[in-house]
């Protein structure tokens, strides 16, 4: 396999066909993400890679061809790397794509995706350079951006005209363990007392129990809003946030909160605190464990979990800055023309 050097300028374009379109957007009010929206999406993350020097883009065949039918006549100056993982529509087929992609020597991923695929992404690839955009439901992880400048950034970092570390910061990410083993979440590990595991409708706020959180975030959605609205905490603080909840008859102070799109709840709250990074958090049973979602893990009748708060997650790009870097630096002055095999540039009519 070639090396890093000589693959350098690949960047890795991985979608998740199916995120924006379950169950949990019909239960509220969410726009659905079709298809063909991923793929014009894909192909102005391509654009922004070519004119930002990167040579390849390295994306993952699936049977919606999300991003393969977006390249196969896209008409611009780079290399397309299709990556056959034996995709079936499953979480399986992200976390085998992010291990190509980092063996390819990939220098970023620009991920179409929510907080789940993000999640699965960063627990194959712990510090993986990520452009994350948003796809899914209850998104907090990922970043609302214009593609093509999305591409641009992470296309500037693969082809090593701006360093990594100058324009991305490591995210905190919460380390969980259980007698199931140790397992991580992007931005909140949640139990709740009377659900099911596998369970994908939005969580129901009398069953909340305990929400530990990387980022407590006022005018997000979901869970991340329950703490944001009590104790805010951003990307960049270096604390975290515990809420513990209780039903109604439980007494606690009731907070309305943005639990899904269009969708409030009253959740009661009984205590709130700030988390320090490093410091170990007990979870008592019985109930099940969510992470950023995702129902994975039951906790019995006097089982317990313990949830840590570190920054030592995937490393994320911001685009704003790289594209102000790249500005400063005069990377996009004199490069010569920039055109497809129309001679008109890229993404011109």
């Amino acid at each position: 396999m070639a090396t890093r050097t000589e693959r350098q300028g690949a960047v890795g374009i991985l979608v998740n066909p199916s995120s924006g379109r379950d169950v949990r957007r019909l239960a509220a009010r969410a726009r659905q993400q079709t298809i063909e929206a991923k793929r014009n999406q894909v192909a102005r993350i391509a654009v922004g890679i070519a004119a930002a020097g990167a040579r390849t883009a390295v994306v993952m065949q699936d049977p919606m061809r999300a991003a393969t039918a977006a390249l196969e006549h896209i008409g611009i100056d780079i290399e397309v790397e299709v990556l056959d993982v034996g995709a079936s529509l499953k979480a399986a087929d992200t976390s085998a794509a992010t291990e190509k992609m980092r063996a390819f020597g990939c220098g970023a991923i620009v991920v179409l995706g929510g907080d789940g695929t993000n999640r699965i992404v960063a627990g194959t690839w712990p510090d993986a350079p990520l452009v994350p955009l948003s796809t899914g439901t209850n998104n907090v992880f990922p970043i609302l951006a214009e593609a093509t400048m999305a591409g641009a950034a992470a296309g500037l970092i693969a082809a090593d005209r701006i360093p990594l570390d100058s324009v991305s910061t490591q995210a905190k990410i919460v380390h969980i363990e259980s007698a199931t083993g140790p397992t991580i979440a992007l931005i909140d590990a949640v139990r709740l007392e009377g659900d099911h595991k596998g369970n994908l409708m939005p969580f129901d706020p009398p069953l909340l129990r305990d929400i530990v959180l990387t980022r407590a975030e006022p005018a997000a959605i979901g869970m991340s809003p329950i703490g944001g609205l009590l104790l805010p905490c951003s990307f960049n603080d270096d604390f975290g946030v515990h809420v513990r909840c209780t039903d109604h008859e439980g007494g606690g102070r009731p907070l309305l909160a943005p639990i899904s799109p269009g969708l409030y709840g009253t959740v009661h709250i009984a205590d709130v605190r700030r988390v320090e990074l490093g410091e170990r958090i007990a979870i008592s049973g019985p109930g099940v464990l969510a992470f950023d979602g995702d129902r994975e893990v039951i906790l019995r009748e006097g089982e317990q979990a313990f949830a840590t708060i570190r920054r030592d997650g995937p490393r994320v790009i911001d685009v704003a800055r790289a594209l102000h870097e790249a500005a400063r630096l005069g990377l996009y002055l004199d490069r010569g023309p920039f055109h497809d095999s129309h001679g008109d540039a890229p993404g011109c009519c």
